[in-house]
């Protein structure tokens, strides 16, 4: 749960730890802001990842399926600044599908949270796993990190891709191949 008092104190410690005046009239309100932001930015900590994951559908044929091009946006927890990109989901049914916002959901639910990239992508397989029960599912995420891109080595453009494989896909190049050529399509 956030406490929105705590990071309006939090706030205004760090305005003065980096040399501000909290109470100058263009900061008054930022340490409410900047709560009411968190408690935005953070809204999957409290979330329940069943939810989304439990609307499904009986089909009689259990091919592949894929979606790709969710963006997301997260917060890396080392720096505690963002990381933004798409993340693509595959996964072969074992007689039932999910409803199509619902993987977009599950991504949202484990975005809005302080987050390392490749922990958000084994939770996003784990989680399809888990609910859904497929024969298998593989998760990609490709993500421009702002600790890399605004600080430190200063890069833009660097683009990370982690990979979560379960089930069938784990071992089995053919399948893979596959979705990375799907994910290819559309693109110029």
């Amino acid at each position: 749960m956030v406490d929105q008092d705590k990071i309006k104190e939090a706030v205004k410690l760090l305005l003065e730890g980096i040399g501000e005046e909290p109470f100058r009239e263009g900061l008054l309100g930022t340490p409410d802001r900047v709560a009411r932001m968190y408690t935005e930015l953070m809204a999957g900590m409290d979330a329940d990842v069943s939810e989304p994951l439990s609307k499904v559908f009986a089909v009689e044929h259990n091919e592949l399926v894929l979606e790709k091009d969710i963006f997301f946006y997260s917060m890396c927890e080392h720096h505690m600044l963002p990381f933004y990109g798409k993340a693509h989901i595959a996964y072969l049914p074992d007689g039932k599908v999910l409803g199509l916002s619902k993987l977009a959901r599950t991504v949202e639910v484990y975005a809005r949270r302080l987050q390392i990239q490749e922990q958000m992508t084994g939770q996003i397989a784990d989680a399809i796993m888990e609910y859904l029960a497929p024969q298998g599912v593989m998760a990609v995420l490709e993500a421009e990190h702002m600790c890399m891109t605004m600080r430190g080595v200063k890069k833009p453009g660097s683009r990370t891709v982690s990979v979560a494989m379960r089930g069938v896909f784990e071992g089995n190049a053919q399948l893979q191949d596959q979705v990375y050529r799907m994910l290819k399509l559309g693109q110029g």
